[in-house]
């Protein structure tokens, strides 16, 4: 007990030592070797729940130890002008908003890692989420919200996980949240560095990474320095309308996913879910998903490929999405990023059922700039825009206007100033 309230202590020391930490320069970060974890693992691989990045893959941050704890800090703020045009114009000042920490020690001859994740987006986006045309609608109030991408949740992970080597090259590792993510989808778009200057989710977030806030998650993992096997039992309803509650916790759906990092520069990941029908708020039919990704970080440029489909029980074929994202840092001062999106809409997805075809196929590309306007520790920060061109077919002409309905977002983004590894030290 004693052991415990003196680690208790101490990652009090860390928390308040973080201020005062020292960052790594995003440029410099690979000239320092980063933290090495189970198998030898560079620490900087981990991503959103269990995901893998490439090694290569930068990490604004800050972490520190005291005792037998690490502790790491990271997030990311924008602060929006968001005005998208047409038939279905809106706009809303606001901010996206996310804050991650993650804990660990030594335990049991492993590592025991906390996971934590929150976001004030409830407050400033509202509970009605920000303007995004054609993004899925939902329920809200009573009735539907169309052409808005909902915020996140004030508690999107709360998990804890352990790892332990079963050999000298094989490894095995448990993860448990009452609010976290399975092994199904990519890297969720929040941690890819493919899309860190870019303030709005993607079309296909819905058939791709969604479930990065699922409330109830297990997934046990096998895995060597190179190979990642894992299988989950999760909750497959998404969460309700109230994002500032822990919705019920439930293990009603499954998935599996295998992960591969062939270099430090690479990182692949195939996936198959079966999500169980829900209820409630947020009404859909059992229905399987599967998909793919490849991910790339070379020095200052990250790309992601990630194909993603939903496939309803009864429909005969797979609703596809297909969306490639790339940020190329030119300097220290001037970033350009952009992505172009595939994906196929239901009626139901618009709320526009029985005015038009059943199934749409639709389109975007998006592209944007951000430069630095301030960087001195803690916080570095940016000016950018980001324009949208979307591409419908011609029956949603009359609904949206024209065939290339178009938005723009202006932003401040604030992130910390300087890069560190994600994992800790052991």
């Amino acid at each position: 007990m004693k052991s415990w309230c003196t680690d208790a202590a101490a990652v009090a020391v860390v928390v308040t030592a973080l201020a005062g930490a020292s960052p790594l320069s995003g440029y410099a970060q690979h000239e320092h070797e980063p933290e090495q974890g189970t198998l030898g693992i560079p620490s900087t691989r981990m991503g959103s729940g269990t995901a893998w990045l490439p090694d290569a893959a930068p990490l604004p941050g800050y972490h520190a130890s005291a005792g037998r704890w690490t502790v790491m800090v990271h997030g990311n703020v924008f602060l929006q002008y968001d005005r998208q045009f047409g038939t279905r114009a809106d706009d809303q000042f606001g901010s996206v908003n996310w804050l991650m920490a993650v804990a660990e020690r030594p335990a049991a001859g492993g590592t025991l890692r906390f996971r934590a994740m929150a976001s004030a987006d409830p407050w400033t986006l509202t509970a009605r989420g920000y303007p995004q045309l054609l993004q899925v609608a939902e329920p809200y109030g009573g009735g539907i919200l169309t052409d808005r991408q909902h915020p996140h949740d004030v508690v999107s992970e709360a998990a804890v996980m352990y790892e332990h080597t079963v050999g000298t090259r094989v490894a095995g590792s448990l993860y448990a949240a009452p609010v976290g993510e399975p092994a199904l989808g990519p890297v969720t778009y929040l941690h890819r560095p493919s899309a860190a200057y870019d303030p709005a989710v993607p079309l296909g977030h819905h058939s791709q990474d969604v479930t990065h806030t699922s409330f109830g998650v297990v997934t046990v993992g096998v895995f060597t320095r190179s190979l990642r096997v894992e299988a989950s039992s999760f909750n497959g309803a998404h969460p309700d309308e109230d994002r500032t509650n822990f919705d019920a916790v439930r293990l009603d759906s499954y998935a599996t996913r295998v992960s591969w990092n062939p270099g430090a520069e690479w990182s692949a990941a195939a996936w198959f879910g079966h999500l169980a029908a829900s209820g409630g708020a947020h009404v859909h039919d059992a229905l399987d998903r599967f998909g793919a990704s490849v991910l790339r970080t070379r020095g200052s440029w990250s790309t992601a490929l990630v194909y993603g489909a939903d496939l309803p029980v009864g429909a005969g074929h797979p609703l596809n999405t297909l969306l490639l994202e790339t940020t190329l840092e030119l300097n220290e001062v001037n970033a350009v990023y952009g992505r172009a999106e595939y994906v196929r809409r239901t009626a139901a997805d618009l709320a526009l059922i029985g005015s038009v075809s059943r199934e749409l196929d639709i389109g975007a590309v998006s592209v944007g700039y951000e430069r630095r306007v301030w960087r001195r520790a803690p916080v570095a920060a940016g000016l950018g825009a980001r324009g949208t061109l979307n591409l419908v077919p011609e029956e949603l002409r009359p609904f949206y206007g024209s065939r290339t309905p178009a938005g723009l977002v202006a932003y401040l983004q604030l992130r910390p100033s300087g890069s560190a590894p994600m994992g800790m030290s052991r």
